[in-house]
């Protein structure tokens, strides 16, 4: 191994230094304070669990996008987490169970095989918020407007929210008597956005005309809140699931547009991400220039059932190192004050008064004799000069 490869790290992964690890810090006390605020507990899931908990509930990319180990105390498979949600989900239906609403926070690393984008990282540091335990429209407008309020604070200024439902695609696949295997290829083709191969499907797959009409509609069905006008026409007559389904959008819809006039609102009825899990309402967050959703979440009703709690559930979460690079909201940090070396009864003076200093909450800087402080000392703007007995704070020439 050469000298330069003993520093590398892998591909993927990256280390976070002092001036994006205070931003990203500050940041990340804002939010779960903005958190707290709205009623959700803090909790601090394991990196490792045993993958028979991890992985349950999740659908495959979960399982594709988790490191394995094996633990050499039982001999079982560990899997380093690659999401919260799963663990958040085991937290509320065993560690801290509760009768009706819990609202759960949490903020920590995760891990995945591989990035899920080109260029994105391997190890996000996953923030977000959790409601369990109440099966409601209300649920998951606060999860939504408490996401909204996440990237705003964060000072994400361009917010565009895309809408979905899951039980739009399930009710029509459900219609048209789609076997698994007839329904993977589907959403294969519905989550490429490939409209021209979805009628081409259509056409071989489907028997029955009228479900027929309203699977190649699907495709088409994305734009505005105009977008939930021309599905009614479009699906006119379809499953009563689905239309409730055009009903929750158009009063999310109705909500967010009073909440949030600034924030552009976009639906895809064709959206299926999630569509292994997720159950009912899906939502992300985009911004200009960033290619990627920002945040995003849904309902996933049913995930605490494997663990012996079948909860309603729905939540969001973020990645708040490119939310902090994104935003970039926080206040810039002050200089700090360089404190000289001193003894005898002027350096227990001095002593006290670094104390104080620091307990107001100042950078106090202590120079040290052997003089190797020099760089550090450039961050200094002020220095702390004796005058008398006292030692007082000056600029630093």
């Amino acid at each position: 191994m050469t000298q330069a490869e003993r520093w590398m790290l892998p591909d993927g992964i990256a280390e976070i230094l002092p001036a994006d690890a205070v931003q990203i810090e500050t940041l990340r006390r804002r939010l779960l304070d903005l958190y707290h605020s709205w009623g959700y507990e803090l909790i601090i899931p394991p990196m490792l669990e045993f993958t028979e908990s991890l992985l349950i509930g999740m659908g495959r990319d979960i399982d594709l996008s988790t490191f394995k180990v094996t633990d050499q105390l039982s001999g079982r498979t560990l899997g380093i987490r690659a999401d919260i949600t799963p663990q958040a989900a085991r937290i509320d239906a065993h560690s801290f169970p509760r009768a009706g609403a819990n609202r759960l926070c949490y903020a920590g690393h995760v891990l995945h095989t591989r990035p899920r984008t080109a260029m994105g990282s391997r190890a996000p540091f996953q923030i977000g918020a959790e409601l369990y335990g109440v099966d409601s429209l209300q649920a998951d407008i606060e999860v939504i407007s408490l996401m909204l309020e996440s990237l705003l604070s964060a000072g994400v200024e361009q917010i565009h929210l895309d809408l979905g439902h899951v039980a739009i695609y399930r009710s029509l696949a459900a219609a048209a008597g789609l076997d698994s295997e007839q329904q993977r290829e589907l959403f294969g083709l519905l989550q490429r956005k490939a409209a021209a191969d979805v009628q081409r499907w259509v056409a071989d797959n489907v028997a029955a005309p009228q479900v027929a009409d309203w699977l190649r509609a699907l495709p088409g069905l994305a734009g505005d809140r105009n977008c939930l006008t021309r599905a009614g026409a479009a699906l006119a007559g379809a499953p009563a699931e689905l239309v409730a389904a055009l009903a929750d959008l158009e009063r999310v819809a109705a909500q967010l547009a009073q909440r949030y006039p600034a924030v552009e609102l976009f639906f895809d009825l064709s959206e299926v991400r999630g569509y292994d899990y997720e159950t009912g309402l899906v939502f992300a967050a985009y911004t200009p220039g960033h290619g990627q959703a920002l945040a995003n979440g849904g309902r996933y009703n049913g995930i605490g059932r494997v663990f012996g709690r079948d909860r309603a559930a729905t939540g969001f979460s973020t990645d708040l190192v490119a939310l902090n690079t994104l935003g970039r909201a926080v206040e810039p940090q002050s200089g700090a004050i360089l404190a000289p070396p001193a003894d005898g009864a002027a350096g227990e003076a001095l002593w006290h008064t670094v104390e104080k200093l620091r307990r107001a909450g100042e950078v106090v800087i202590a120079a040290l004799p052997d003089g190797a402080e020099g760089e550090v000392q450039s961050r200094c703007d002020r220095e702390l000069v004796q005058d008398g007995a006292d030692w007082v704070v000056q600029p630093r020439g």
